[in-house]
């Protein structure tokens, strides 16, 4: 059994629940498959020891859709710029480790908005240096939380199921190493919606056009917006009893 983990209090998705990217990530890097299926059980606290494979099962797995046409970058920068326009009007309630503006190297700061006249949301992205280790390379952890929100936003966004989803399962294949400090535009789709869960796409690239990683997620909008409820319904809603 591995040794438990610790994940930063400041990694968060919701209030004192791991951000699910970065989680999937850690656990993800430790398979020997291309593409990892990372499923999440329940919730995982943040500033405590935890075995992750207890709250997450990770198995191989496969990618079913190809990624539409990536972005410009100008149209990745504007859908960002609207994006932060918007939470100049309605901050967010809580701190994100994807999506929110926090502190340079408290979060990845990803900020995707819809991309006007596409089925995308998309965010221009250059990673902090504070997120990467001494080579430059961001650690699967971060490219995986880079990975993350985009979809939530894709089904809040495109699919019109309100705020408050969770990440039930992520599914990604990292294909090239992300530098700090260079863009990257990172683009999001829906493929399937069915009462309260929705089935999206994402992908993350350089500005130039190649492809860095790509994923495929499952979200969830709970019944019950406590922390536990929010989990049991994301295994349900993912074909898990």
């Amino acid at each position: 059994m591995t040794s438990p983990d610790t994940i930063p209090s400041h990694i968060t998705g919701y209030p004192n629940v791991a951000f699910g990217g970065y989680v999937a990530g850690l656990v993800a890097s430790r398979s020997d498959a291309e593409t990892v299926r990372v499923d999440f059980q329940a919730a995982v606290p943040v500033g405590v020891p935890v075995r992750l494979e207890e709250k997450v099962t990770v198995t191989p797995g496969r990618l079913r859709h190809e990624a539409p046409e990536m972005p410009t970058w100008n149209q990745a920068q504007a859908a960002t710029e609207a994006y932060l326009a918007q939470l100049r009007v309605h901050p967010q309630p809580f701190d994100c480790y994807g999506c929110a503006p926090m502190a340079v190297g408290k979060g990845i700061r990803l900020f995707p908005g819809p991309v006007p006249g596409r089925n995308l949301v998309a965010a221009a992205w250059v990673p902090d240096v504070e997120l990467a280790g001494k080579t430059g390379t961001l650690p699967p952890e971060i490219v995986w939380s880079a990975l993350d929100c985009p979809g939530g936003w894709a089904g809040v966004r495109l699919a019109d199921t309100g705020p408050g989803l969770v990440t039930a399962a992520l599914t990604a294949k990292l294909l090239h190493e992300v530098r700090a400090g260079e863009r990257h535009i990172s683009w999001a789709w829906v493929l399937d919606k069915h009462d309260r869960k929705v089935s999206v796409g994402v992908a993350l690239a350089t500005a130039e056009g190649k492809i860095c990683a790509r994923a495929e997620a499952v979200w969830v909008k709970p019944r019950i917006a406590s922390t536990t409820a929010q989990f049991r319904d994301a295994r349900r809603g993912n074909g898990q009893t």
